[in-house]
């Protein structure tokens, strides 16, 4: 058995996120103690192997779920999947590299766009997708979430922004405020696209610039909202 702290350590993962996978019924302890401490086993430990697999062909946590959560999924079928869309990514990037370096090399300047089609990868990605979800119960259960979707989505970020601004008269740095950023980014993931520091910044700064964002958030929060929210994501991404 590992604790959570080692089971983070091991895999680069922050003890947080393995608490929120837990929250989402990702990945769970396979022992809580009555102290409340997490011990995960073997098992869990190549679950998590999994997810990261998954995470790193770039999966909302969502699609995960569903994926390792179905009856029908064949570990070492998704492992030959993982391992040819990764061979797919790596082929992408390797001409997306060539055709960078013959940009700087040569100064070409033509109009060519072969280097960033993504057809084979996407096209493989899909039919993976379809195998490791291809039962009646799993296609009713992705067609009820769809149609729940827009509207759940609304409230969970409602309430979401709505805690930003219970904490606004907090600093953006604060460890509370810091922890709802994470909340958010964590969040972002699971539903949308993986949210790096990167895009997470570039999101605050629209939630400040952009009135669709800001007037969302303020209705949620109380106005200033937005602003802190995009203060708060700032000092997460430095």
């Amino acid at each position: 058995m590992k604790t959570v702290k080692e089971m983070s350590q091991l895999s680069g993962i922050s003890v947080r996120t393995l608490h929120y996978y837990d929250e989402i019924n990702l990945l769970t302890p396979s022992f809580v103690a009555d102290n409340g401490y997490r011990y995960y086993d073997n098992e869990a430990f190549e679950k998590l192997q999994e997810i990261l697999l998954f995470r790193e062909l770039e999966f909302p946590l969502k699609d995960i779920k569903k994926i390792v959560g179905n009856a029908a999924y064949d570990r070492d079928a998704a492992l030959r999947d993982q391992i040819k869309l990764l061979e797919l990514k790596k082929k992408h990037l390797e001409k997306v590299i060539k055709h960078a370096k013959s940009l700087q090399q040569k100064g070409d300047n033509c109009m060519d766009f072969q280097a960033f089609d993504k057809t084979d990868l996407t096209a493989f990605q899909a039919e993976a997708k379809e195998r490791w979800g291809n039962t009646a119960a799993f296609q009713a259960f992705d067609t009820r979430v769809n149609q729940q979707d827009f509207a759940q989505i609304s409230s969970e970020m409602s309430a979401i922004m709505a805690e930003f601004g219970r904490l606004k008269d907090l600093s953006a740095d604060d460890s509370k405020v810091q922890q709802q950023v994470d909340v958010l980014k964590a969040y972002i993931s699971d539903h949308f696209y993986p949210c790096s520091n990167d895009v997470l910044a570039s999101l605050g700064q629209m939630y400040a610039a952009d009135n669709r964002f800001s007037q969302f958030i303020d209705q949620a929060g109380g106005q200033g909202t937005a602003a802190f929210a995009a203060q708060a994501i700032a000092a997460y991404c430095q």
